[in-house]
C-alpha cells in the first residue's frame, strides 16, 4: 500500500500542477489543449540548463534540480505566448492552435535536443540525461500507518507543487484578478464595461498555464523519465485537461481526479509486481489512466459545467 501512495503521489502532483495551469487559462474563455506542448517545451528548456550547469556541481548537488525547475517555468511562459497571440491578438481557432503547438513543441524539441548533443556535447543522442531527483523522509510523520505513506520518499517537488497550488487557489478565489479571470470565461463583455481589458487577463492566464505546465514536464522528467526526450510526450498533457474537465474546472475536485490517476497507475504497476506478471505487462499498466478517463467520461460529463465563453473568440465591438 505505500508504495502504491509514494508513487501515485509523484504521478498525480505534477499532472494536478499542469491541469490548475489549464484551469486558469480555460476560466479566462482560452480553450487550451496545448498542454502537451507547453510540458514538453518547459521540461527541454529546464533539462537543457541543468545539462549547461551540472559541471559546476557536485554530482549530487540538488541545485541543477532547481534551476532546471525555475528554466522550465521560464520557457512554459514563454512558449505559451505562441498559443496567446494566436488566439487573443489573432483570434485563431484555440483548439488548432493548441493542437498544432503540441505538434511544433515535440518536433521542435527533438531536432534542438539532437543539434545540442551533437555541437555543445559532441555526443549522437536524442535526449539529455538528468537522473533521478533526491527524495526525502519526514520523521515522525512518515511512521503513521498508511497515512505515513504520503510523508516518505517525497521528491523535493511535490513540496513545492503543494505550496504552488495553494497559492493558485488563493488567487483564483480569493482576489481580484481571479474574480477579473473568472468573470472573462463567463462574461468578457461584463469584464469590458467595467474598464478592464480582457485581452490582458486572458493573456496573464494563458502564461499562468504555460509556467504551470512547464513546471509539471520537468518534474516527470525528473522522476518518471530521469531525462529528457520524446517519453515526455506521452499524453500526459491530454490527462491533465480529462482531470480538469472531471473536476467541473475546480482545484479541489481536479486534485481527486488526479489522486485517482495517480493511484490508478501505480496499483496496477503494484498489482503486476504482486502477480509475477511478465515485465511487459507493466507497459500495459500505462493505459490504465486513459481507459479510468474513457468511464469517467461516459459517466459524469453529463454533468459538467464549462465557462460559458469557453473557447468564444472575445470580439469587443458584439454585444
Amino acid at each position: 500500500m505505500n508504495t502504491v501512495i509514494i508513487d501515485g503521489l509523484s504521478f498525480a502532483l505534477p499532472l494536478f500542477i499542469m491541469a490548475i495551469g489549464g484551469i486558469y487559462s480555460e476560466k479566462s474563455g482560452i480553450t487550451n489543449l496545448a498542454i502537451e506542448g507547453l510540458q514538453g517545451f518547459g521540461a527541454f528548456t529546464g533539462a537543457l540548463a541543468a545539462v549547461l550547469v551540472a559541471g559546476y556541481f557536485a554530482g549530487t548537488s540538488s541545485v541543477p534540480f532547481y534551476i532546471a525547475m525555475v528554466f522550465a517555468v521560464i520557457g512554459g511562459t514563454v512558449f505559451s505566448l505562441i498559443h496567446a497571440l494566436l488566439c487573443i491578438r489573432f483570434k485563431a481557432n484555440q483548439v488548432i492552435s493548441g493542437v498544432v503547438i503540441n505538434i511544433l513543441a515535440m518536433a521542435l524539441t527533438s531536432f534542438l535536443t539532437k543539434q545540442i548533443n551533437a555541437t555543445v556535447f559532441g555526443a549522437a543522442s536524442d535526449r539529455f540525461v538528468l537522473g533521478v531527483s533526491n527524495r526525502l523522509t519526514v520523521p515522525g510523520l512518515s511512521s503513521i500507518p498508511i497515512l505515513g505513506a504520503v510523508f516518505t520518499d517525497i521528491y523535493p517537488f511535490e513540496i513545492v507543487i503543494v505550496v504552488i497550488a495553494f497559492i493558485a487557489w488563493f488567487v483564483m478565489y480569493k482576489t481580484r484578478f481571479g474574480m477579473h479571470l473568472r468573470a472573462c470565461g463567463d462574461n468578457p463583455h461584463a469584464v469590458d464595461a467595467a474598464g478592464i481589458e480582457v485581452g490582458k487577463v486572458r493573456l496573464a492566464a494563458v502564461m499562468v498555464s504555460g509556467a504551470l505546465s512547464g513546471l509539471g514536464g520537468i518534474c516527470f522528467a525528473y522522476s518518471i523519465s530521469a531525462n529528457f526526450s520524446s517519453s515526455i510526450y506521452v499524453g500526459y498533457g491530454y490527462l491533465a485537461i480529462a482531470a480538469l474537465i472531471f473536476g467541473n474546472w475546480r482545484i479541489l475536485p481536479t486534485l481527486g481526479a488526479c489522486l485517482l490517476f495517480g493511484f490508478a497507475r501505480s496499483g496496477g504497476y503494484r498489482l503486476v509486481q504482486i502477480l509475477e506478471m511478465p515485465s511487459s505487462y507493466q507497459d500495459l499498466v500505462m493505459i490504465l489512466p486513459y481507459v479510468l478517463t474513457l468511464l469517467l467520461l461516459v459517466f459524469f460529463s453529463k454533468h459538467n459545467r464549462s465557462p460559458r465563453a469557453l473557447g468564444v473568440i472575445y470580439d469587443k465591438g458584439a454585444r
